[in-house]
């Protein structure tokens, strides 16, 4: 059995074990969420959220890309959600990448350099100053008081708030 397999059956475990039932699709929270790919978060356990109750968005970095911001716009505009959530972790993998030299190795491995952005860091309270200003700069995305940025130690698993100025116009 390969590893789909095996969580295809875990997932019919998981489906027969409860009750049936319908959720809204309009997080009752009102949050939405941007964090990392990384398989150690595990954003409902660490922030005690159940299902329904955010929107949880995940790229490499938990940078906010365009995709994101897409992601946010139909969140907010379409679906309620007030509040967004930026968690930037501890050993985060984009901190060893640079993006000349992963952008060198996918050109040189597939003979195509990649139209995206690779969105390297290397010094995560910065990359989540500057996520927060993407967000609170967006124009797609309507409600942009409330957001804020946070540093998951993946060791301790307690999260840190990063300090980011009022801009000029008011927003935090």
């Amino acid at each position: 059995m390969d590893t789909i397999d095996e969580l295809l059956a875990n997932n019919r475990a998981f489906a027969d074990s409860l009750p049936a039932a319908h959720l809204d699709v309009r997080p009752r929270r009102r949050l939405a969420i941007v964090t990392c790919m990384d398989s150690r978060l595990d954003v409902f356990a660490a922030l005690g959220l159940r299902d329904g109750e955010a929107h949880i968005l995940r790229n490499a970095g938990g940078v906010i890309t365009d995709d994101v911001i897409r992601s946010l716009a139909v969140s907010q505009r379409r679906l309620g959600t007030r509040e967004v959530m930026l968690v930037h972790h501890t050993d985060c993998g984009m901190l060893a990448l640079s993006d000349d030299g992963f952008r060198a190795e996918l050109l040189q491995a597939t003979g195509v350099a990649p139209a995206f952005a690779i969105e390297s860091f290397s010094d995560v309270d910065a990359d989540v100053r500057q996520s927060v200003l993407r967000v609170r700069r967006s124009s797609f995305v309507p409600h942009r008081d409330l957001v804020r940025g946070f540093v998951y130690d993946v060791d301790s698993h307690r999260l840190r708030e990063v300090e980011v100025e009022v801009e000029p116009d008011g927003h935090r």
